[in-house]
């Protein structure tokens, strides 16, 4: 939700426009933390009417050309940031303020379209290389069929060898009660 709805905004910016209150005095008396919000508003309402106050959803894009215009408007006239955003039909003076800085330090470079998002930090990893032909697939087949046999054939053999062991300690254990007995 809209932290000030266009209702309030009217009635404010109308009171404004009456002259009987400036932007300091509304801010203190409807509790807005800072004038220049009002302010704003009082432009927008001025250059692009009732409609300018409405919060908009959707997201705008700008050229590379809508930009460059802008921030040379901006830089040959002594116009404020405020009133040439709203003239051009921007909802956000703060955009103008970003691309005349990066402009300023970069050129135009600075306001062409750039890549958004993060970038990959590793690369894909790439697919396992499918067989060109049967016989390959063929040969792959039976490589896995064999590695599967010789993990079975050597677990076979550990069991068969736990298997020998205990019977050998078992036998052990029968000769040695066998052995104490005789001697005694």
């Amino acid at each position: 939700m809209a932290k000030y709805s266009y209702e309030f905004k009217m009635q404010i910016v109308l009171e404004y426009i009456q002259g009987d209150i400036g932007y300091k005095a509304l801010a203190k008396k409807y509790r807005i933390p800072n004038p220049c919000i009002i302010k704003r508003w009082v432009i927008a309402y001025q250059v692009n009417g009732k409609e300018a106050l409405h919060r908009s959803r959707q997201l705008v894009r700008y050229s590379f050309k809508f930009k460059i215009h802008a921030v040379k408007l901006y830089l040959s006239t002594e116009t404020s940031y405020n009133h040439l955003a709203f003239t051009l039909g921007m909802k956000a003076p703060s955009v103008l303020v970003q691309w005349v800085s990066r402009y300023r330090e970069m050129g135009a470079e600075g306001l062409k379209p750039q890549r958004k998002g993060r970038y990959p930090k590793m690369a894909k990893p790439s697919s396992p290389k499918k067989p060109k032909n049967e016989q390959e697939a063929y040969l792959k087949r039976l490589e896995e069929e064999n590695y599967w046999l010789r993990l079975e054939l050597d677990c076979l053999k550990g069991l068969r060898r736990l298997r020998l062991e205990e019977e050998a300690a078992q036998k052990k254990k029968q000769g040695s009660h066998t052995a104490s007995e005789d001697s005694i």
